[in-house]
């Protein structure tokens, strides 16, 4: 259970005797290895966190220096004992932090020291070992506290006795303890509004009458029915909590309360509408053995009329997901016209009706996702079907089709995905419309669309037109891109996010350039060769480029608009060249780019995989050798050859001089003086 412990306006921290800091009235001590509290702080202080330390007895003399204390926390020390005077100058104390210490081997001599707190509202016992007994010893005289906590300790059982004169309590938190039977231990708490008994072994509620009560968490137990006191007092529960339990059907109710929120998740309920007898729902009926002491009860319930009597106006979220729900009774959803949020998904749901004369005029969101649906029913006439909703999601099913024009009548929808579902959208008008498919043109509302993994083979015509589509996800379709592209050009205006994971894609498949209000884009999961020239003009600020075939990006991609406007760039598992990263050294560089999977990249050098920012020696000579000038090389390597056969010519030049002078000479007829 959470209190507000704030008071007053913060201001900057400053350091005070003992290694605390100071702010304002609030001292905070927390974390340095203290074993007893200091007592050289400032008289004035309000607030004490000594959290994170070593303390293991509050002494009678401990608090004596702060007189005007209002808030202590001693969480996670290893406190065994609070003297019975530790708290007679502190008689303000109206928050008291003790989670996580040792409580439980002097408990006797802390409650004496806790009954001298008037004032006390807010008290923290979790994580303390503490049994019943103790807890009952240890709040025995605490009637002005509104706020307790017991979470995490060994309680097994509570009774009347547990929270007796706990008058003034609003709530009360029991989460995590190893609770399994409850015997009036809440009658006597008439002011109790937030109970949390979450993380327990309770196997069931019955009986249920705290009229007072707003929030009751009870998830997570092994509960198998909630059974409401037969009573037509109102009840003043707002959200009750029973998800992640083993209710085997739908809880039986007060009569008359103002529940807004029913959170049913992760249960074994159904409404056994197919039984093998053919029975009816009417006459199903379940009998209640009660054991009490030595006396015992058979209560009878018809399942649908307690159903009926209970009073759902006002009910704004209902939450049946992860049950075994293979249809809804007949007005069902006709208790509830209040229903803004309806979850069904992971159920085992075949089809699902809806009609103008249905009440869920408020309905926002409806979650059919992961069930068996194969029909979608709707009867469509000149009224509006669900007026008010915006989230659709449908996926994962067995649709082929939705019904023609379902969207024409719900005015605000936004959001559809109909992704693992094998259907297939509805083409331009004038084309052949016969086979089954989804019409989602003119819904100017619709702004999200899931298509993913729905088999598409390919979008022919212009299947959007009409929309506001800003996010639209087509991954997962191995031939969504094998037809015209026609389809793109009802989206250039507002597409901002487009996903197309796992669809084939090769390099020139798709001209992304006209998309320039695109900012996300996921093309991985594909067999891009090279980088898609298109991209470049692009102000995107995310891209995922993950497993394609890519050897290396532009050099120049990190100065082109596309480089300038990137926040964020998937890279890896691409069989990049080590002998070509230019590219990287300048995304690296780049300003303001964030590469999440940095670390994930890596560069091929012959049948070696490394990391592109680390490379050997080696590996960087041999691509220098790889990179080099050819005309350069052969230069270097000629020059060599050149120098040697001159200095050749010249030495044997020099050695046959004479000779040839002679040779010249006799040949000429001209003397010449030696």
């Amino acid at each position: 259970l959470a209190a507000g412990w704030g008071r007053g306006v913060v201001t900057a921290w400053a350091p005070s005797p003992g290694g605390c800091e100071l702010v304002q009235s609030s001292m905070d001590c927390t974390g340095r290895w203290l074993s007893s509290v200091p007592g050289n702080l400032r008289g004035d202080t309000e607030e004490l966190l000594l959290d994170d330390n070593t303390i293991q007895v509050l002494g009678n003399a401990s608090l004596l220096p702060y007189p005007q204390l209002w808030h202590l926390s001693l969480t996670r020390n290893r406190l065994e004992l609070i003297e019975p005077g530790a708290f007679l100058s502190s008689q303000g104390l109206q928050v008291l932090s003790l989670t996580d210490n040792l409580l439980f081997t002097n408990y006797p001599l802390t409650a004496a020291a806790l009954s001298a707190l008037p004032a006390l509202r807010v008290l923290d016992l979790a994580g303390n070992q503490l049994t019943e007994d103790m807890v009952s010893v240890l709040v025995w005289n605490l009637s002005s506290l509104e706020s307790l906590s017991v979470a995490r300790n060994i309680i097994m059982r509570l009774d009347s006795s547990t929270f007796t004169n706990l008058t003034q309590l609003l709530e009360l938190n029991l989460e995590k303890n190893y609770i399994f039977e409850i015997d009036k231990a809440f009658e006597g708490l008439q002011r109790l509004q937030r109970l949390n008994i979450a993380y327990n072994y309770l196997p069931c509620l019955v009986g249920f009458g705290l009229t007072h009560l707003r929030v009751l968490n009870v998830s997570n137990n092994v509960i198998e029915w909630f059974l409401a006191l037969e009573s037509d007092d109102l009840f003043e529960l707002e959200v009750l909590d029973l998800s992640h339990n083993r209710l085997l059907f739908f809880p039986v109710l007060p009569r008359q309360s103002r529940l807004r929120s029913l959170l049913l998740q992760d249960n074994s309920m159904s409404f056994y509408q197919r039984l093998p007898n053919g029975t009816s729902l009417a006459n199903v009926t379940v009998q209640f053995l009660i054991i009490d002491g030595n006396s015992t009860n058979i209560t009878t319930v018809r399942l649908w009329d307690e159903l009926c009597h209970s009073n759902l106006s006002s009910l704004r979220l209902l939450d049946m997901s992860q049950n075994q729900v293979w249809g809804l009774p007949e007005d069902f959803l006709a208790q509830m016209p209040s229903l803004t949020h309806l979850k069904l998904n992971q159920n085992c749901l075949e089809a699902f009706h809806l009609s103008e004369e249905d009440p869920l005029a408020m309905l926002m969101e409806l979650d059919l996702s992961q069930n068996q649906l194969v029909e979608l029913g709707v009867e469509v006439g000149v009224g509006d079907i669900l007026p008010n909703l915006q989230l659709f999601n449908l996926s994962t099913n067995r649709l082929r089709a939705l019904p023609h024009g379902i969207f024409t009548h719900t005015r605000k929808i936004t959001t559809v995905d109909l992704s693992r579902n094998q259907v297939d959208l509805c083409p331009q008008p004038g084309e052949a419309e016969s086979l089954p498919c989804v019409d989602v043109r003119g819904v100017k509302t619709l702004t999200h669309l899931s298509l993913a993994g729905c088999g598409l083979q390919g979008l022919s015509g212009r299947p959007f037109q009409g929309t506001s589509l800003m996010h639209l996800d087509l991954s997962d379709n191995r031939q969504v891109l094998s037809g015209d592209q026609g389809w793109l050009q009802d989206l250039v205006l507002t597409l901002q996010v487009l996903s197309l994971r796992n669809t084939s894609l090769s390099s020139t498949a798709v001209d992304f350039s006209a998309l320039n209000r695109l900012v996300r884009l996921d093309l991985s999961g594909n067999s891009l060769a090279a980088f898609p020239t298109s991209l470049g003009g692009l102000k995107l600020r995310s891209l995922d480029l993950r497993d394609n075939c890519l050897p290396a990006l532009p050099p120049g991609v990190a100065r082109a608009p596309l480089g300038s406007s990137l926040r964020e760039l998937y890279l890896s598992r691409n069989p990049y060249n080590c002998c070509t990263l230019g590219w990287w050294d300048a995304l690296q560089q780049a300003e303001g780019l964030r590469i999440p999977d940095g670390r994930e990249v890596t560069c091929s050098h012959g049948s070696r995989a490394l990391s592109p920012g680390a490379l050997p020696e080696p590996v960087l000579q041999s691509c220098r050798w790889q990179t080099a000038d050819l005309a350069l090389l052969y230069l270097v390597l000629a020059l060599p050859t050149c120098l040697t056969l001159l200095v050749a010519f010249v030495v044997i030049f020099l050695m046959l001089k004479e000779k040839l002078l002679k040779m010249v000479k006799t040949r000429c007829g001209v003397a010449s003086p030696y």
